[in-house]
C-alpha cells in the first residue's frame, strides 16, 4: 500500500501548471504589446510592415499553442486517469443517496446514516447510487465528486493519508431540505476502524 500515488497531488499539480502557464502568458502578451506600441509607433514606422505570407510566423503561433494545448490536455488526462484507478485491496463501501441523507453501507452488513469512518493510509472506493432523485456525492478534503442517480451505480476513490473530521455533502439541489443533506467523514486509525465496524 506504500505505493499508492495520492491522486490529490495530480490534481493539485495540474492546477498549478495551467495557472503558471496562463500567467506567463498573460505577462509575456502584454510585455509584447507594451513593446511593441512603443517600437513599431507611427512616428517610427510611418508605413505598416506586411508579415502576410511569412510562413516561419503562421508555423510558431499555430505550432508552439497546440503544443502548449496538448501538454495541458495530458496532465489532466493523467488527473482524470488517477481519479478513476482504484487501487487493489480498496476499502469498499457503498453510499446511496436519498432525501435527504446519505446511507452508508458496510461490507460487513453496516449501516449508518450520514457518517462515514475509514481507516487512515488505505484507499476508499465509494460505489454511489440514488435511491430517488438526482444527488451529488461531495468530499471538498479529498476534491472527488460524482452524481448519484437512481437505477445507475458509479463510483470515486479518495486516499485518507492522515486522520481527522471533514465533510460531505450534496450538490445537486434535491428538494426543500437541499441544504440538510451533508454528513461526516472520519479518518481514523485501522485499529479504532476494525473496532468501531465491529460494535453494534
Amino acid at each position: 500500500m506504500n505505493d499508492i500515488v495520492n491522486p490529490l497531488k495530480g490534481i493539485d499539480l495540474t492546477f498549478i501548471y495551467i495557472i503558471g502557464f496562463s500567467l506567463v502568458l498573460l505577462v509575456g502578451v502584454t510585455a509584447a504589446m507594451i513593446f511593441f506600441v512603443f517600437r513599431y509607433r507611427r512616428s517610427n514606422h510611418p508605413e505598416p510592415a506586411d508579415i502576410r505570407g511569412n510562413w516561419m510566423l503562421e508555423t510558431a503561433w499555430t505550432v508552439i499553442p497546440t503544443l502548449i494545448v496538448l501538454s495541458m490536455f495530458y496532465f489532466g488526462w493523467q488527473s482524470y486517469i488517477g481519479l478513476r484507478d482504484v487501487p487493489p485491496g480498496a476499502v469498499e463501501l457503498t453510499v446511496y443517496g436519498q432525501q435527504f441523507s446519505w446511507i452508508i453501507d458496510y461490507p460487513n452488513g453496516k449501516q449508518v446514516e450520514n457518517e462515514m469512518v475509514v481507516p487512515v493510509r488505505k484507499p476508499v472506493k465509494l460505489n454511489v447510487t440514488s435511491l430517488d432523485v438526482i444527488h451529488s456525492l461531495f468530499i471538498p478534503a479529498y476534491k472527488v465528486k460524482v452524481d448519484a442517480v437512481k437505477g445507475m451505480e458509479t463510483y470515486l476513490w479518495f486516499f485518507p493519508d492522515k486522520e481527522g473530521e471533514y465533510e460531505f455533502f450534496c450538490t445537486v439541489y434535491c428538494g426543500v431540505q437541499h441544504s440538510e443533506m451533508n454528513g461526516t467523514l472520519r479518518v481514523v486509525s485501522e485499529t479504532e476502524y476494525e473496532k468501531w465496524l465491529n460494535q453494534d
